[in-house]
């Protein structure tokens, strides 16, 4: 359920200002996606140039790349706990934005992703124009225990949705993600509560996390056809 649409300049834009603001010593959330490889790479060469920072990866397509890119990695649990550094900054793209709000998980590692951009003290997320919206209106990923799926699909047709496994594109059968999870993409419509779903699908037994992230991000840096436009929240 990947979303596209923004070109891959604008992509570029938005994740080479949020690399910027990466500062030397940090330890930073390297988030999935097209936009977030961009910032990934921006470090990268910054790494290159003396910048001194470790990366802690969301996914396993964001190690492969900060690997390649020369960003030493940490486990999460290396950097936060009581007497931990802690991550100070985390930059991620999203799929839908709206008022700060956003829909993640088109790539299916929302549930890492949440738990590292929640963790930060600064959490940035990237995008092209293509991603902003009045009001959150794709389908919700959620992930789910293989046992549960069925359990999750009843509570989200109770809350209104309507949830649908996501196949895999190149072999039979369904995505499952890094965490050995599946996926349910549920359709709610316009969301014009993110919160409250949020919370609703969080309680349900069965689900491992959802792609609502409500009121996590500090930072929108939106790359255009002219430059990058940058929100605060």
């Amino acid at each position: 359920m990947k979303t596209s649409g923004g070109t891959d300049a604008m992509k570029r834009r938005a994740g080479e200002s949020a690399a910027s603001t990466v500062d030397d010593g940090d330890v930073v959330g390297l988030g999935t996606g097209s936009t977030a490889a961009h910032a990934i790479r921006a470090i990268g060469e910054r790494v290159d140039g003396g910048l001194d920072v470790r990366g802690v990866a969301t996914s396993f397509a964001s190690r492969e790349l900060a690997i390649e890119c020369g960003i030493h990695l940490v486990d999460l649990d290396e950097v936060t706990g009581p007497d931990s550094a802690g991550i100070d900054v985390a930059v991620d793209g999203a799929d839908r934005v709206a008022d700060g709000d956003l829909i993640k998980g088109g790539g299916g590692a929302h549930a890492r992703e949440k738990l590292v951009d929640a963790a930060a003290d600064r959490f940035l997320v990237v995008a092209d124009p293509s991603k902003e919206t009045a009001a959150l209106d794709r389908p919700v990923p959620v992930e789910v225990l293989p046992s549960g799926r069925g359990v999750v699909a009843d509570a989200v047709r109770e809350a209104g949705g309507e949830a649908s496994l996501r196949r895999a594109e190149r072999k039979d059968g369904p995505v499952v993600t890094d965490n050995g999870n599946l996926l349910l993409d549920c359709a709610f419509g316009e969301i014009p509560d993110p919160g409250t779903l949020a919370a609703e699908l969080a309680d349900t037994p069965g689900v491992v996390e959802h792609g609502l992230f409500v009121g996590l991000a500090d930072e929108i840096h939106v790359g255009t056809a002219e430059g990058v436009r940058v929100r605060e929240v």
